[in-house]
């Protein structure tokens, strides 16, 4: 069911478009305002699949409307109804945000084109709204701690900037998650984010996986194809574990941060790339540095801004919210009860030495709600918890 309201003087006009609409689809519902400011308070009360809105009207004009609709209800698409002599204006309206424009008399056709390709950009947005509002969930920073509440800070201040960040710490301890925030907050956001495991792929394919290659560059390559950096193009890419990355692999990184330009295997032409780089390890890089397996100026062009994420260990006082909130989410993902933890068990897990960080800790909150009792009580915490 699509919600359309129409804003038009002529009652004529109105008349014909409501009877055209919903002659094509009788799941449109169709509401009317005979002027631009009765249509204003309409969309004010009301949540709009689509507005249709002329141009010239007494009171408030078409354009009017659009310009106030833009600060109150950003994402309404506006289809301009444009008079005889009223071209130029429907072009400025096109360039204020609105999605279209139709001529009076309304050519059949062209009216019922506009409004589907109108209605189905606005489902577009709301399942992109939803596919990010469920990534934002999925990649939630959980804690209040003065760690977190840092890292949370230097995200903020650096994720609406073009910076390079290179984020450090431990296996386990949510560096994706930083990477994620870093580019859900910045201006790319509607952009790609695109992820490689520089580890989890083999030395002699990464620089094709990281720029592509061409039909013919090796055996197995049948035909051309675009690597995840031109995927990433205007987006973010992050490098996750590059501190695993062949030296030849961090040459061609190092040019393509240099110079905005990457080149596919086996090619000669260069592409031009506009991409924010955000990298990840686990390896001290200074260390891999001075025994050669890292290039040095590398790090320094990915190392403008340094986040280092720390170990549990050292946020013991994130634990309880972060129990609460895994006990949550495996429940909901598996179908099962909610259980409580005591406080004794708690105080348990606060003691523990989280060797494998969070990931470890989800997986012993996992266990325990599945093996412990109704509520998990220290005595579960010590037969399921230990390693």
């Amino acid at each position: 069911m699509s919600k359309i309201l129409i804003i038009e003087d002529e009652a004529a006009i109105r008349r014909v478009l409501g009877k055209i609409l919903s002659e094509e689809n009788d799941s449109y519902v169709i509401e009317e305002a005979e002027e631009g400011l009765q249509g204003l308070e309409k969309i004010k009360d009301n949540d709009y699949d689509l507005v249709l809105c002329d141009i010239k009207m007494p009171k408030m004009d078409g354009v009017e409307v659009l310009e106030a609709v833009k600060k109150i209800k950003p994402e309404t698409p506006f289809v301009m109804i444009s008079g005889h002599g009223d071209l130029e204006t429907a072009v400025q309206t096109m360039r204020m945000g609105a999605f279209d424009y139709i001529s009076k008399p309304p050519d059949l056709n062209r009216l019922l084109n506009t409004v589907r390709n109108a209605l189905d950009k606005k489902e577009l947005v709301t399942e992109n709204k939803m596919l990010k509002k469920k990534v934002r969930k999925k990649y939630e920073m959980v804690g209040t701690s003065e760690p977190i509440n840092h890292i949370k800070d230097m995200i903020d201040k650096v994720a609406p900037t073009d910076a390079r960040v290179l984020i450090t710490g431990p296996n386990g301890t949510g560096k994706e998650l930083v990477a994620h925030w870093l580019h859900q907050k910045s201006e790319r956001s509607s952009s790609p984010f695109i992820e490689v495991n520089c580890a989890a792929i083999p030395s002699e394919l990464i620089e094709s996986e990281l720029f592509g290659h061409v039909k013919g560059a090796f055996t197995s390559a049948v035909k051309d194809r675009a690597g995840k950096f031109e995927a990433a193009n205007k987006g973010t890419i992050f490098l996750d574990e590059i501190g695993d990355m062949s030296l030849p692999a961090q040459a061609k990184v190092l040019r393509a941060l240099q110079e905005s330009m990457i080149q596919r295997v086996g090619a000669d032409k260069d592409i031009r790339i506009d991409v924010r780089v955000v990298a990840a390890t686990n390896k001290d890089l200074k260390k891999e540095i001075e025994e050669g397996r890292f290039r040095e100026d590398l790090y320094h062009r990915l190392a403008v801004i340094l986040i280092e994420v720390p170990a549990l260990n050292d946020r013991r006082d994130d634990i309880p919210v972060l129990v609460e909130h895994f006990t949550k989410k495996i429940a909901e993902e598996q179908g099962m009860t909610k259980k409580t933890f005591s406080d004794e068990a708690i105080k348990l897990l606060q003691e523990y030495d989280w060797t494998g960080n969070i990931r470890e800790l989800r997986n012993v909150v996992e266990r325990l709600l599945i093996l412990g009792g109704k509520e998990i009580s220290k005595d579960d915490v010590k037969l399921f918890a230990s390693k």
